[in-house]
């Protein structure tokens, strides 16, 4: 995929637009995915807010399992998400999510996304179940 229809795919989640999400990679393999933190995303002295790493995270794993979709199935939906938070990552930095397959079956798969800075500090991991709709 080009930057332009990697750029439409964020487009299809306003949500993951409005945080600023920037698809660097997408397929059935691994899908990388970039945001900048900013202040509006931070908590308490000023590093990124765990509900933002977690929708960051959300969205790779759901870019990866739309990319492996069964034939028939024309979306994804999360049933299941866990993260453990590792590491503050201070405002200004960008984000780096990293989600690949950890099983892919008939009706879900399983992802786990890696949030680290760009300088490979790990911010937290999550693993996530997506329900083929």
């Amino acid at each position: 995929m080009d930057a332009a229809q990697l750029a439409a795919v964020v487009k299809m989640v306003p949500f993951s637009g409005h945080l600023g999400f920037e698809i660097k990679e997408m397929g059935p393999e691994r899908v990388v995915v970039h945001a900048l933190i900013k202040p509006e995303y931070c908590t308490t002295g000023g590093t990124a807010h765990g509900g933002f790493l977690m929708a960051l995270a959300d969205f790779a794993g759901a870019c990866g399992a739309f990319q492996v979709l069964p034939e028939g199935a024309q979306s994804t939906t999360t049933i299941e998400s866990k993260t453990n938070m590792m590491g503050a990552i201070p405002v200004g930095s960008t984000l780096v999510a990293t989600a690949t397959p950890l099983h892919v079956g008939r009706r879900t798969s399983v992802w786990v996304t890696r949030v680290e800075s760009e300088t490979g500090k790990l911010a937290s991991v999550t693993t996530q179940t997506q329900m083929a709709l």
